[in-house]
């Protein structure tokens, strides 16, 4: 795939409408990457205006700072507003709810002022707007899917709505676990556990949410956040479904549902 650096548009002249922020886990681990290209494709294929900032993209500082390490978070920070800055951009869209809550709700005291937007409420908006053409008797037609609230996305920033609306376009029967909503499981990588062994307990936080999700007997399991994907791949994996159950990005789904 050919994607415009925003580098690249700067020496032409031009400037993207939105900056698609991919972040560490898009970029790097493999799983995601797959994620990266299916919005990267959306985007493509809706005729988006967007670029990246490729080898210019550093690290938000989010582990940093919610592991404790102010000194490193403000580093980071510091370095990716003055790149943002300077190439003047004001939009910005990541399919990493991590990225998304320090972006919108962190940065604007260290100066760091754009409109931020996570990947699901953006196809929501295209699929609304019709920019987003689904298959007539869609891909996910009647299967069972349920949906994993990441708590950055959903406690933090209070989205519900936009990915369950864009997976009931899907024509899919979306069927909610006991905890969903304000009231969701923690897959377990939040606030950079990722980077780290757990503490000692009788239950990895996973293994109980995966629980929950194959009590709903779907055979997709939908994330919006690649942490998420992660943790919940892994769970999938200790109860030997990975035949049965596949966990999905919205992205993903939407990917595989355009026309």
């Amino acid at each position: 795939m050919h994607i415009p650096s925003v580098a690249e548009m700067a020496m032409s002249g031009t400037s993207p409408d939105i900056l698609f922020w991919v972040g560490c886990s898009g970029s790097f681990d493999q799983r995601a990457q797959k994620i990266t290209k299916a919005f990267a494709t959306i985007l493509q294929k809706t005729g988006i205006n967007f670029a990246i900032l490729g080898k210019e993209e550093a690290c938000t500082g989010d582990p940093a700072r919610r592991a404790g390490n102010e000194f490193m978070f403000q580093m980071m920070a510091y370095q990716n507003i003055q790149t943002l800055n300077n190439y003047g951009i004001k939009k910005i869209v990541t399919a990493c709810p991590h990225c998304f809550n320090i972006f919108r709700n962190e940065y604007p005291e260290l100066g760091g002022n754009y409109e931020v937007v996570h990947h699901t409420t953006f196809l929501q908006q295209l699929i609304d707007e019709g920019k987003i053409k689904l298959k007539e008797g869609g891909t996910f037609k009647g299967k069972r899917i349920t949906y994993h609230d990441s708590c950055y996305l959903g406690r933090a920033n209070d989205i519900y709505e936009a990915p369950r609306k864009v997976l009931e376009a899907l024509d899919a029967e979306l069927v909610e676990m006991k905890r969903c909503r304000s009231k969701g499981l923690c897959c377990g990588a939040g606030g950079a556990q990722m980077f780290k062994e757990e503490e000692p307990g009788v239950k990895r936080i996973n293994q109980e949410r995966i629980e929950e999700a194959l009590g709903t007997e779907s055979t997709i399991v939908a994330a919006a956040c690649p942490f998420c994907n992660t943790m919940l791949t892994d769970g999938v994996k200790a109860q030997e479904k990975e035949e049965s159950v596949k966990v999905m990005d919205v992205a993903e789904l939407v990917a595989a549902s355009m026309e």
